[in-house]
């Protein structure tokens, strides 16, 4: 792409940005509808799981020989990504949980859960197009 002009690659990028503002958007709407639709604000609990999503990669951004992808020997690597992985599987069980205990119904769930993909599908976007640039 280092044969296009400088305004078709700035509109290129602003583009990317504005479809990951959507599918964040989009993201956020549907956890809302979740609960607003069905007049029970239970589905909400998910949203603590979608803070403490981050949380470990945010702690564990000083490390040296981290990457997210690679196989590593240190326990300090492997602690992150159990509480990543634990974290991103209690926000679909959150919803999964509620809806057998009767709390929510099965509209409610199904709309946590595709909130749930649409987020996950914007930051894999965002790390696409992060590595894009380098």
């Amino acid at each position: 792409m280092s044969d296009l002009p400088g305004y078709v690659t700035s509109c290129m990028n602003t583009m990317k940005l504005a479809l990951l503002a959507l599918l964040v958007a989009g993201g956020i709407v549907l956890q809302i509808l979740a609960c607003a639709l069905y007049n029970n604000w239970w589905p909400m609990l998910s949203v603590i799981m979608y803070v403490l999503l981050p949380l470990p990669l945010l702690c564990s951004a000083g490390l040296d020989d981290y990457s997210s992808l690679s196989e590593s020997d240190s326990s300090w690597v492997s602690a992150v990504k159990f509480l990543t992985g634990a974290s991103g599987i209690g926000s679909i069980a959150i919803p999964a949980i509620l809806k057998h205990g009767g709390v929510i119904g099965w509209g409610a769930m199904i709309m946590e859960i595709a909130s749930f993909f649409v987020l996950v599908f914007a930051i894999m976007c965002y790390i696409r197009m992060c590595n894009d640039d380098d």
